[in-house]
């Protein structure tokens, strides 16, 4: 058909279109069925309103945050040997990440363990004589004062052997803190320090830093109106959050609501909601802006319909139902809540009824179209 042709018939139809609505307007009662040739219908596309549970959900922003995060710090001084990780690496707790010159560590330790072993052969010898001057006190052969001297010697020695060996443990703890290791499980980001370098434990950037990321938590706000409803649901039980992608609506993980916050901001009238995911797939990732459903309640056997079909009109919303012969007829209906692309038809469209999702401006009340068949609306309840 040329180009001519389909503009007039484009124009014809509009024409109709117009004239048939003066009419109905004029005339102020409902639309009759408009006769259209069949292949002048305009195209629609066409979904049929579905029964099932639909969940009841509370949504917000979120930001995506670590169940715990940690700089990894050396506690003494010293050369930075090497780095027993690389950059990315996901690390248990324990696994070895840097490791610290040991050797002024081992010297200090071996020096206190001489120390130890010198006031040991001392404390040793003064117990012997303190023996040996106390049955020479029974017999008179030795005075009360020196026996008192002797026992102080002795209590002397063995408080220093004691400190002796708390200098060792100290020494010990020293030499351990060489080998620096991994304090949680998570992530390694990029190292902040090179081998070679000299460490100290007064430096303020650390080795790398470490993020746990399964589990993670995304913290979310939730105005304040819907505080009671999400309130309610953790009374019954654990609650479901479900993590979506802010661009296209994906779902990324599903989890459980873990608390709400214990003040509402003044200033914006919103609660802080925090939530706990596995993200076992690593789908969550820190600092990362989400969509955040928090499951209050289930509506049981609601009627629903694709937001697509939804309408406004100058009474409120209305959809185009199609009767006998795909005739469209606009519908008032009351509308619930309107999520994951599914709305909820509290009144106004009965399941089974089949409902226009595209094409709508196109249609004219009482217009035949051409039926595009839709995917079926998803149930996602439950």
């Amino acid at each position: 058909m040329g180009a001519g042709k389909a503009f007039t018939l484009g124009l014809g139809g509009l024409i109709v279109a117009l004239c048939v609505g003066s009419v109905i307007l004029l005339r102020g009662h409902s639309p009759t069925a408009i006769s259209v040739p069949d292949d002048h219908r305009p195209p629609a596309s066409v979904a049929v309103a579905a029964l099932g549970d639909i969940p009841i959900t509370a949504s917000g922003l979120g930001t995506v945050q670590p169940l715990n995060s940690v700089v990894v710090r050396t506690r003494v001084d010293g050369q930075l040997l090497r780095l027993a990780f690389t950059e990315g690496q996901l690390v248990r707790k324990g696994d070895l990440l840097a490791e610290i010159d040991p050797r002024p560590f081992q010297a200090s330790l071996s020096e206190a363990k001489g120390k130890l072993a010198q006031d040991q052969a001392s404390l040793d010898n003064a117990k012997a004589n303190l023996a040996r001057d106390t049955e020479l006190a029974a017999k008179q052969f030795v005075s009360q004062q020196a026996l008192d001297t002797q026992r102080s010697t002795v209590q002397q020695l063995q408080a220093l052997v004691s400190q002796d060996q708390a200098i060792i443990a100290n020494a010990e703890i020293q030499l351990s803190y060489t080998r620096i290791t991994s304090p949680i499980d998570g992530l390694t980001g990029i190292r902040l320090v090179d081998p070679g370098n000299i460490l100290h434990a007064t430096d303020t950037n650390g080795i790398v830093n470490i993020t746990q990321i399964q589990p993670i938590t995304v913290i979310s706000t939730l105005p304040e109106q819907q505080l009671a409803a999400v309130r309610e649901a953790l009374k019954a039980g654990p609650v479901r959050a479900i993590a979506l992608s802010r661009t296209d609506a994906m779902r990324l993980d599903e989890g459980t609501l873990s608390l709400v916050d214990n003040q509402i901001d003044p200033t914006s009238g919103t609660i802080r909601l925090k939530s706990v995911f596995p993200n076992k797939d690593s789908a969550l990732w820190p600092g990362q802006f989400v969509l955040l459903q928090v499951i209050t309640s289930t509506a049981n056997q609601a009627t629903y319909v694709p937001s697509s079909a939804l309408q406004r009109g100058p009474d409120g919303p209305f959809v185009y139902v199609l009767g006998s012969g795909d005739v469209a007829e606009p519908r008032p209906v009351k509308v619930g809540q309107i999520a994951d692309n599914r709305a909820i038809i509290e009144s106004g469209v009965s399941p089974g009824e089949k409902v226009v999702t595209s094409g709508q401006y196109r249609i004219a009340p009482g217009m035949a179209v051409s039926v595009t068949p839709s995917p079926a609306v998803a149930d996602k309840g439950g």
